[in-house]
């Protein structure tokens, strides 16, 4: 028997990179895992199946979880599913780096509406957690701390990850409900070979500061996201996990 064995976890743009990973990793140790997507539903579909053909249970369920039509519906067909909520991974987001001249307020708002506004459907999620309490885990990024250039609306939302992070984990404690935040660095996941970061100077770069000589994969992230799932955790809140191959 897994370690989340009876769990029911949701995970939020899980239908490819570091959320497809988490999903599966937790889909492995015996939650039945919600995969949300936003717009790709055959990349969640194949999630979905690769979970069940191994003998895990998992549905899709679209959702843009900026909206909070999306949201309440993300929850409803979760609790018609599963009947219960025990894990949120809030790992939806989007990344568009732009240096100071090319920022915009469309930029600012979309980044901030995803990356942070996305985060408090915890509020909503939290409604569906029982006495035993829950686990929250947002997916922040090593960006918050490492500040590159051209990244100031991006590492932003992610500094109002760590932020959201703290908080709720002293406003949720009281409930049984802890609140930990993974922080990876870079990671080759498909948004980021479809950017070009995947080649050239840029991952060179990253790889020359990395102790461990490399950038990450996604399922570097994914065991850290079970541990931060089960009670192998249990005494573990408000804390900031830094995956980063050791830039930091």
């Amino acid at each position: 028997m897994g370690k989340l064995a009876n769990q029911v976890a949701v995970v939020t743009g899980a239908s490819k990179g570091i959320g497809a990973g988490i999903a599966k990793a937790l889909a492995a140790e015996g939650a039945s895992v919600v995969v949300n997507y936003s717009s790709s539903k055959e990349a969640a579909d194949k999630v979905v199946k690769e979970i069940t053909t191994k003998g895990g249970e998992a549905m899709a369920v679209q959702g843009d979880v900026s909206k909070q039509a999306d949201i309440t519906r993300l929850f409803e067909e979760t609790i018609k599913a599963f009947g219960k909520l025990n894990i949120l991974v809030n790992n939806a987001g989007i990344y568009q780096f732009a240096p100071l001249q090319a920022t915009t307020e469309e930029l600012f708002h979309r980044h901030f509406n995803l990356n942070v506004l996305g985060l408090l459907l915890a509020k909503e999620a939290v409604k569906f957690m029982g006495p035993e309490g829950g686990s929250i885990i947002n997916i922040g990024s090593g960006a918050s701390t490492i500040l590159p250039p051209n990244t100031s609306v991006y590492s932003a939302t992610k500094a109002a990850v760590d932020a959201i992070t703290g908080t709720l984990a002293k406003e949720l404690g009281p409930r049984k409900i802890r609140v930990n935040s993974i922080n990876p660095g870079m990671i080759e996941t498909e948004g980021v070979v479809s950017g070009g970061f995947s080649e050239g100077e840029f991952r060179k770069r990253i790889e020359s500061q990395s102790p461990l000589g490399r950038i990450g994969q996604p399922d570097d992230i994914s065991p850290t996201a079970v541990y931060l799932a089960s009670s192998d955790s249990k005494y573990l809140t408000g804390e900031i996990l830094r995956i980063t191959g050791g830039i930091l």
